[in-house]
């Protein structure tokens, strides 16, 4: 069985009708009209969505803008917390040097008396 021209000419001329009636039975034009309604909708809703997506990204660099000022703040207290500490540490080591000389000085005051009691009691040795 082989097809003539004239059948060709005729299946070339119904298939947009078939087609059309097979997708849902409407004609071609009420077709692309809803495909290009589709179409829109889509584009406003992907526009809606980047409008979104921007104000979440708007959020998230407010947030990040406050986590970073509140780890500034941080950071400033922990920094004067090191300075207090260098204070503590320069004034325990006054108070040590302090309590060195101290020593030192004692000592000597105890070095000076055995060797005074040393000398008396050589002395006292001598005059018996």
């Amino acid at each position: 069985m082989s097809l003539t021209q004239q059948d060709i000419d005729f299946i070339k001329t119904n298939m947009p009708v078939w087609l059309a009636e097979q997708s849902l039975g409407k004609p071609p034009a009420v077709y692309e009209i809803e495909l290009r309604e589709r179409m829109v909708r889509v584009e406003e809703e992907l526009k809606h969505q980047r409008e979104l997506m921007r104000q979440g990204f708007e959020q998230m660099d407010k947030r990040f803008e406050a986590m970073q000022a509140n780890m500034d703040k941080r950071f400033e207290q922990v920094e004067r917390r090191f300075e207090q500490i260098d204070k503590r540490f320069e004034q325990i080591d006054k108070r040590f040097d302090e309590m060195i000389r101290r020593h030192d000085r004692h000592f000597l005051w105890l070095i000076a008396f055995i060797t005074t009691v040393g000398g008396l009691v050589v002395a006292a040795g001598k005059l018996w």
